[in-house]
């Protein structure tokens, strides 16, 4: 028996005395997801309930499983019976539940999300399975395997759910053969370029010099991306181990995780599962006897976009302000501190002990033939299922926005791939494959895997303006093209949707958008236009609403427009009177209401609040043409 596998007995022994079936075990999601939902009070109201009924029940906090939308997440595990998990649980909520199962033992199948059991339990329960809800039942869980389902900062917890199998095979293969496994895995590098991982490894390997450095770039900056924070609070072991496999691959003796400080939780436990794993023999000198030594250590960057392209990363690392710098040299001939340097995002190392452990082709039957595996994705926006998904490279969009996100309240209108430089691509293009090349084809990326879903409230032009503003606040300005692009790009953006948009501006927005995808410096400069880019090739006609009609036709652009009431369908129902706060609507019940356009603050309240849709934004002083345009658009 190997060291690594004695730990891993002891482990399971010890964790099954602390989960045996004398007692129910409740499970909370406490991930930031959660706790923005309000988890840390459905917990203490757990506590307080437990005391209040004289009851006794282990707690277990455990990471993101995906659905967002149904934070927080409540499981309670009866003995001899699995897990059966609650959704949207309040305080209130949590009381009732607990009462009714540790009292009266009563599941409350209605409530019930979902079980963690098998076919059988479905049949006896009446509840079913949670991975059979719409949202996941299409996914495949590699990378977020265990975020969920483990305790994040127990180490018995994750080693009885297979981690660190990867890194004793790996120990058995050699490095040379680990290398082999994630080439016939086919791994491309998850941090949005695609590149093969194992080349990289290649050539950080054969790259003279010492010592070696394994760097995880885990500086998520993208808006409305989480995979790679809900993978370090759901399952940090499994980043350790993936940093553990690449330092052994390439002969690195020293692992280093860049991560945003924006990111407390994910830095906690990150230092809480170092400490256990250094403790367990797992890092330092001569790890288990097999003449491999590795230590890894954090370092919290200030939250800087930029941070994110691998030069700039080195920079930061090193003390100096983050700015990209030329290549060559790559950083695997000479990265930080001039040493060869193995840099991987979150994802790709995460992905690496699966594929240990599992073998290369087994990850290759996933995907497909050039995109293999399976890719994780925050998916967002005007959508109903919001939360964290993993699914095979090359699943459609529409599969995506409507299998697993459920589709959208209003019609779909356009679906934001690669954050915030990437592109809009709209309704047409739902049946395209989400692969690196049918992204980059249509002008847009894969990114890290933001996914903003769109309908028709929203404004393509405000949003491109968004990300520009975005890329430009975030913009190092070490080169002219990005520096100066960017505020051309957002000035132009912010002329149109203040109604001071002309002709000519369509022409300044495409001409600065090529010139900074040509000479930009770095991958954000060279990427920072694709909103724009992309927006002007499949939404011009509401650019040219903005210019030539002032208008602006979702209503969001507030210099553009002004709402009305349409005589035809208010019903005088009275419910935009009684949400409008400024007092600018007047009316008696049944009888058709007023807008009072010098009073209104163009909140939208009263839209949201009107079942009918009678309250429509109007160019300022052309309501007739406006009428008859917003008429077709419904």
């Amino acid at each position: 028996m190997t060291g690594l596998e004695q730990v891993r007995r002891d482990a399971e022994v010890r964790w099954q005395a602390r989960t045996d079936d004398s007692q129910p075990v409740i499970y909370i999601g406490t991930a930031s997801c959660g706790r923005a939902a309000g988890a840390l009070e459905t917990l203490q109201a757990v506590k307080e309930t437990l005391h209040e009924l004289g009851k006794k029940a282990r707690i277990i906090e455990v990471g993101c499983i995906g659905p967002c939308y149904l934070e927080p997440l409540m499981d309670v595990a009866l003995p001899g019976m699995p897990r059966v998990s609650y959704a949207n649980v309040t305080p209130a909520k949590a009381k009732k539940i607990l009462t009714a199962c540790l009292v009266e033992g009563d599941l409350l199948p209605r409530q019930a999300k979902g079980h963690f059991g098998d076919a059988e339990f479905t049949q006896q329960s009446g509840i079913q399975r949670f991975f059979d809800l719409p949202m996941l039942k299409p996914q495949i869980r590699i990378i977020l395997k265990n975020c969920g389902l483990i305790d994040p900062e127990d180490f018995d917890s994750a080693l009885s759910a297979g981690a660190y199998c990867g890194f004793e095979r790996a120990l058995t293969l050699g490095p040379e053969g680990v290398i082999h496994e994630i080439k016939e895995a086919g791994l491309r590098g998850r941090g949005g370029a695609g590149f093969p991982a194992y080349k990289k490894w290649e050539i950080t390997r054969a790259s003279t010099g010492a010592p070696k450095y394994v760097v995880c770039n885990a500086d998520e900056g993208d808006p409305g991306a989480f995979m790679n924070r809900s993978l370090l609070e759901g399952d940090p072991h499994a980043v350790l181990e993936g940093i553990l496999i690449s330092g052994y691959a390439v002969g690195a003796r020293e692992g280093i995780i860049y991560v945003r400080a924006e990111y407390p939780l994910a830095v906690e436990r990150l230092r809480l599962a170092i400490q256990q794993i250094r403790t367990a023999g797992l890092l330092g000198e001569n790890i288990l006897g097999s003449g491999f030594s590795f230590d890894i250590r954090i370092q919290e960057g200030a939250g800087a976009f930029v941070c994110g392209e691998e030069t700039a990363l080195i920079a930061s690392l090193e003390g100096q302000r983050g700015m990209p710098k030329p290549r060559p040299p790559f950083p695997a001939n000479r990265g930080y501190k001039g040493k060869p340097t193995l840099i991987n995002n979150t994802e790709t190392l995460g992905t690496v002990p699966a594929i240990l452990r599992e073998g290369g082709a087994w990850f290759h039957q996933f995907g497909t033939p050039t995109n293999p595996g399976t890719k994780t994705f925050s998916l967002v926006g005007k959508v109903r299922h919001t939360g964290l998904i993993e699914i095979p490279l090359g699943m459609t969009i529409r599969q995506v926005v409507e299998e697993i996100g459920g589709g959208t309240p209003l019609p779909f209108k356009a679906i934001q791939t690669g954050g915030p430089l990437g592109g809009c691509l709209p309704a047409e293009m739902l049946d395209t494959p989400i692969t690196y090349e049918t992204m980059h084809e249509l002008g847009s990326i894969m990114g890290s895997g933001g996914l903003i879903v769109m309908d028709e409230s929203t404004c393509i032009v405000d949003m491109a303006r968004f990300f520009v503003d975005f890329a430009c606040s975030e913009s190092c300005g070490n080169c002219t093209p990005c520096r100066n692009g960017t505020r051309i790009l957002s000035d132009t953006l912010e002329r149109i949707t203040q109604g001071e948009g002309e002709p000519a501006d369509l022409e300044i927005l495409r001409r600065a958008s090529e010139t900074m995808t040509k000479t930009s410096l770095c991958g954000l400069g060279q990427a920072a236009a694709n909103p724009v880019l992309n927006s002007l090739n499949f939404f011009a006609d509401e650019y040219e609403d903005h210019i030539a009609l002032k208008f602006c036709r979702p209503a969001v652009c507030t210099e553009l427009f002004e709402y009305t009431i349409l005589a035809e369908r208010c019903t005088g129902c009275g419910l935009c009177r009684t949400v409008c706060e400024a007092g600018a609507i007047q009316g008696e019940r049944k009888q058709l209401h007023k807008l009072d356009t010098t009073v209104c603050v163009k909140c939208k309240a009263c839209v949201h609040a009107c079942a009918q849709r009678a309250i429509v934004g109007v160019p300022l002083g052309t309501q007739t043409i406006a009428n008859q345009r917003q008429e077709a658009a419904l």
